[in-house]
């Protein structure tokens, strides 16, 4: 790697990783106590993320005052709960355990889903499996469709490209996941007093990786500001697990092991993070490609994507919106 690529990633090391921890725990007291409570509860999955923001709110209010919910489902990956309690242990907070199956049963998650597949696999029935993928968004400057790959159960792959309306409708079954996991959060942050932590990095925040009042719904963000490739030299200064540190991104959310970059950012995200970075600065394209191994005309599809992904997640961040007009009109009633 020249000079030039290596000091293009370098940009996103942190100075003193240490000060940045420290800083986020002041910060996490200091909201959460302007809240009125006295500790905080997230989801652990595992991941790197909600292992780091459980580690920085057990510093922050004490290991005792942190609650992690475990959130398994009949599809989740078998190292996900194995994982979390790994996570609880090194950070020595307490957990819950929430076994969510007959809630997503209840509400129809996977018979919804299943039956959206079938628009476009006709033979999916119990014992498949399937996940969610996306074509390189460097590849190609064609419009890129979401294609649904599914397991049978003699082990045959099956691909097809999944309708505007197949997807959207797999899509609103599988967020049930999501926020039901959130609604228990929110239940034990009620009977304990506590602040709801979320757990995007800076990457998923920007480009709306995540489920509306679902995991995007949270009292505080504390790693919301970091990159992802931040996220991890934060984790190695809390010593997070190195079993975790070592673990790729994944969505956890089809019964096929799936990647983030497959399903939805396309590029790793050590390099997802520099292409945020440079369209933040602005960069052209010229001064990350060699960094990347890429064709400055790829790194253009990768900015245009950062664009398109952020018009998509202003709708996701928008708050409720109360009209004023409402008002109005309810005094024009009562007179």
């Amino acid at each position: 790697m020249s000079e030039v690529a290596r000091v293009g990633f370098e940009v996103l090391r942190l100075a003193d990783p240490t000060e940045v921890v420290e800083s986020i725990v002041t910060e996490m007291r200091r909201v959460v106590k302007g809240f009125r409570r006295r500790g905080g509860v997230l989801g652990l999955s595992g991941g790197i993320d909600s292992t780091v923001v459980a580690a920085l709110a057990a510093r922050a209010f004490g290991p005792e005052h942190v609650l992690g919910v475990l959130m398994p489902e009949a599809e989740s990956s078998p190292d996900t709960l194995r994982l979390s309690r790994l996570a609880a242990e090194a950070t020595g907070i307490h957990t819950v355990l929430e076994d969510i199956t007959p809630t997503l049963e209840a509400l129809g998650c996977y018979r919804r889903r299943d039956e959206a597949f079938r628009k476009v696999l006709p033979d999916y029935a119990a014992g498949w499996k399937a996940k969610l993928v996306l074509p390189s968004v460097v590849d190609s400057d064609a419009f890129r469709l979401f294609s649904v790959v599914a397991l049978d159960p003699e082990g045959r792959e099956h691909r097809a490209r999944l309708t505007a309306d197949a997807y959207r409708e797999v899509v609103a079954a599988t967020n049930f996941k999501q926020r039901t996991r959130k609604m228990l959060e929110y239940h034990h942050a009620d009977r304990l007093n506590y602040a709801v932590l979320g757990t995007p990095n800076r990457l998923e925040y920007d480009q709306g990786f995540f489920v509306k009042n679902g995991d995007g719904s949270a009292d505080v963000k504390p790693i919301a500001h970091l990159y992802k490739s931040q996220v991890y030299q934060v984790a190695e200064v809390l010593g997070v697990p190195d079993e975790i540190r070592t673990r790729p991104p994944t969505t956890d959310t089809y019964a096929m092991p799936q990647s983030q970059e497959e399903f939805y950012f396309s590029v790793p995200y050590d390099h997802m993070d520099l292409c945020l970075h440079a369209v933040d600065r602005p960069l052209p394209p010229e001064a990350i490609a060699e960094a990347l191994d890429l064709a400055p005309v790829q790194v253009e599809r990768v900015f245009a994507d950062i664009a398109a992904k952020r018009r998509m997640a202003r709708y996701l961040h928008a708050p409720p919106v109360a009209l004023e007009a409402m008002e109005t009109i309810a005094l024009a009633e009562s007179e």
